[in-house]
Order: C-alpha cells, then sequence, then structure tokens
C-alpha cells in the first residue's frame, strides 16, 4: 500500500449489542448521503460476527466532504422480541453527521439495546 493510500481518509463504524453483551452480528446498516436536499444511497451492509463490516464504507475517491447517514435497522436485529405486540420500541436508528475532512479517520460507533442506544465519535 502507497504511502498516499495509508493516508488516505475512511469510515467505518461497528455496533455492539449492550443487552447481550456481544459485538451485533448480521444487523444491515445503510449509507446515504445528502445531495441537493436529497438522501441517496452510497452503499448498504450487513455487521460480520464482530459487529463490524467487512470492510470500511468510505475510503478514496469516495470520501467526499458532505453530511451523510447511517441508518442501523435494529428492529430486524431484535427480531421484535422486545415487545409482546412484536412492534419494536427501536426500529431504524439514523445518525447523521458531517465529513469535513477527507484524510481523517471518521469511526460512529454504535451501542445499542431493544430500547436505547448510543454513539459518539470513536477512533
Amino acid at each position: 500500500m502507497s504511502l498516499q493510500n495509508e493516508a488516505s481518509g475512511r469510515l467505518t463504524t461497528h455496533v455492539l449489542d449492550v443487552s447481550s453483551g456481544k459485538p451485533a452480528a448480521k444487523l444491515r446498516i445503510d449509507l446515504l448521503r445528502l445531495e441537493n436536499d436529497r438522501f441517496s444511497s452510497v452503499q448498504s451492509t450487513h455487521t460480520n460476527d464482530d459487529g463490524r463490516c467487512d470492510s470500511p464504507l468510505l475510503t478514496g475517491d469516495n470520501m467526499r466532504l458532505g453530511t451523510y447517514e447511517l441508518r442501523f435497522h435494529v428492529g430486524a436485529y431484535f427480531g421484535g422480541q422486545q415487545a409482546a405486540d412484536n412492534v419494536p420500541f427501536l426500529d431504524i436508528i439514523p445518525i447523521r453527521f458531517g465529513i469535513s475532512d477527507q484524510q481523517a479517520h471518521y469511526h460512529v460507533p454504535l451501542l445499542v439495546s431493544p430500547f436505547s442506544y448510543s454513539t459518539y465519535r470513536g477512533s
């Protein structure tokens, strides 16, 4: 890998299921980009057994400045088991954030249970 590629920015995420104390495996994640007041799909993926994506969500020329949104499909992950009527309290969790440095590593982790979540800019 060249030094230029090593210095290029990237976007990564991971999901931890705090109700089980384990990584959230096979959870669907959609990445969207805001352009002209509309969101367009960049990609959809699923977490692996470690709760991470197998590759960065954005790298290189795809790592553009702007507003993005990650949508975590936690309702399907938890399978509606958290409510007697199978209506999840949390269904799709949107996290909207900005990328202002194409050379930086943006890491957006999600800590989630059937009834709560938190996130932060990780490293």
